[in-house]
């Protein structure tokens, strides 16, 4: 992965004192420093220590990640050796904390001996003592790969999965994992409705109230051979994602079942139940939307989960992003294999605009989804509300074919955020008189609290706004304003 700026955020964690304070020999200016395998020491209520890397520039704190940052990038690159951190990071400002040889939390004599057992010393941007091996690369283990599939995993996972101490997380020697549910809920309330929806659409106060919209669980992680397959397997008892191909909403329900393997090059190639790779917004999970409901366009146009096959990769340095598979539910639904309809899907994208620390961004992407039609097809959604009824529907078509195109584009600088898909689908049903259904949406939102929305290069998404101070370290957490406007016309013909 390639390392990214925190923007506006402060790191806090165990701050001590100690008597013994470490003497310096001779203060140094460190001009540009790289400080790798750092521990971060967790203080009471966060989930698990991290191991970061630092980069200091001009006496300043500059980056702080669990990336890794190339050597080339600091006069100096140094070591820590998984070596304790304790102090004060606030990005923008000199940095003064030590890294001690040992964890204080296992062995406290290292606090009353910091000369001792601090092997780095740092105090208002300046070295003080520096006892730490320079990094080689050469002959360093290839780093591990994260998530390898084109999309997103279908819950957020908590902070804590990596740590193994958790009930809900397993390691061993062939298989690792963490158990993860959620209990959604919806509560809406319709304000006004005039005659002419009453009459189209039949009176909406039914719909006022709350509802258990689903109760998802399962589990995600990995098969431990020498490259790591990762597996996904959850179920949820509404659906969990809208769309024509949806109509279970009462039993139990794998929505996602999925097996992804890394092959040469960086590519993968993903079997199951997923999500088609086709569209930003339908790629995106919801709770990486900026909103509560994906559009009308893509709930009615574009499917939400198939069955299938589906290779991806990237190229041109990760700022291109390719993927295209096969498709067919008979196995799903219980059916024929020949009764079943097929598909080939693939998407495309690519970063025209992308600035050396990447908070400046434009993604512009397209795709396209081929259906043999051998089984009806029906478009149709409700207003971008959970609890409403359906306001278009076009009802069961028997068609020969159909074919949908998508165009996206997506422009994101700093905290601001701005996207745009339009989708065209193509039916051949000369009985219906061969319509075309199309439908577009403008997007634009504003991370009040100034935080940067995380693109993800390896699928070609954007991740959740992340909280650059949380409300238990005091902080007012991640507002974000939003707006959009969307269109949809399945009037033709």
């Amino acid at each position: 992965m390639r390392w990214k700026r925190f923007h506006g955020c402060a790191i806090s964690f165990w701050i001590l004192c100690s008597p013994f304070m470490v003497v310096p020999a001779e203060a140094a200016d460190p001009g540009s420093i790289l400080l790798r395998n750092v521990q971060l020491i967790a203080h009471e209520g966060e989930p698990v220590d991290v191991t970061v890397s630092l980069l200091i520039k001009d006496g300043k704190l500059d980056f702080v990640t669990q990336d890794e940052i190339p050597t080339d990038e600091a006069e100096t690159a140094l070591d820590a050796e998984g070596g304790a951190l304790l102090g004060a990071l606030n990005l923008g400002e000199p940095p003064t904390f030590l890294i001690l040889d040992a964890d204080p939390r296992e062995d406290f004599d290292v606090l009353l001996d910091t000369r001792t057992h601090a092997r780095f010393a740092i105090r208002e941007g300046i070295i003080i003592k520096n006892a730490l091996p320079p990094v080689t690369d050469a002959g360093a283990p290839p780093a591990k790969r994260g998530w390898l599939a084109y999309t997103p995993p279908p819950l957020a996972l908590p902070a804590s999965y990596q740590d193994t101490s958790k009930w809900n997380r397993w390691e061993t020697k062939y298989v690792s994992g963490i158990f993860a549910a959620a209990i959604v809920l919806d509560r809406m309330r319709w304000i006004s409705q005039d005659g002419a929806s009453e009459e189209q659409v039949g009176d909406l106060t039914p719909f006022t109230g709350g509802v258990i919209r689903g109760f998802r669980l399962g589990a995600v992680g990995t098969l431990n051979f020498a490259k790591p397959w990762v597996y996904t397997l959850f179920g949820a008892t509404h659906a969990f994602d809208k769309g024509f191909d949806v109509e279970t909403t009462d039993d139990l329900t794998l929505f996602d079942y999925r097996l992804d393997i890394p092959l040469p090059r960086g590519m993968t190639v993903s079997i199951g139940k997923q999500k088609e790779p086709i569209s930003l917004e339908r790629i995106m999970s919801m709770i990486h939307l900026s909103m509560q409901e994906r559009t009308s366009v893509s709930d009615a146009l574009l499917a939400s989960r198939n069955v299938g096959i589906v290779v991806s990769g990237t190229g041109f340095r990760q700022r291109m992003t390719w993927s295209g598979g096969v498709f067919n539910d008979w196995f799903d639904v219980g059916q024929s294999f020949s009764g079943s309809s097929s598909q080939f899907v693939g998407r495309a994208t690519w970063l025209p605009l992308l600035t050396e620390d990447e908070s400046h961004l434009l993604h512009v992407g397209a795709g396209i989804r081929t259906t043999n039609a051998r089984e009806t097809l029906r478009f149709r959604t409700s207003p971008e509300f959970n609890e409403a009824p359906d306001f278009v529907d076009t009802e069961s078509l028997v068609a020969n074919h159909a074919i949908t195109y998508s165009l996206e584009a997506s422009w994101r600088r700093g905290p601001y955020w701005a996207m745009g898909e339009y989708v065209r689908a193509d039916v051949t049903a000369p009985s219906f008189g061969d319509p075309d259904f199309t439908g577009y949406h403008l997007s634009a939102a504003w991370a009040i609290t100034e935080e940067l929305r995380p693109y993800h290069k390896q699928g070609g998404y954007f991740r959740a706004l992340p909280v650059a101070k949380t409300v238990q370290q005091n902080g007012p957490g991640a507002w974000e304003l939003t707006t959009r406007w969307s269109d949809l016309d399945l009037t033709d013909a």
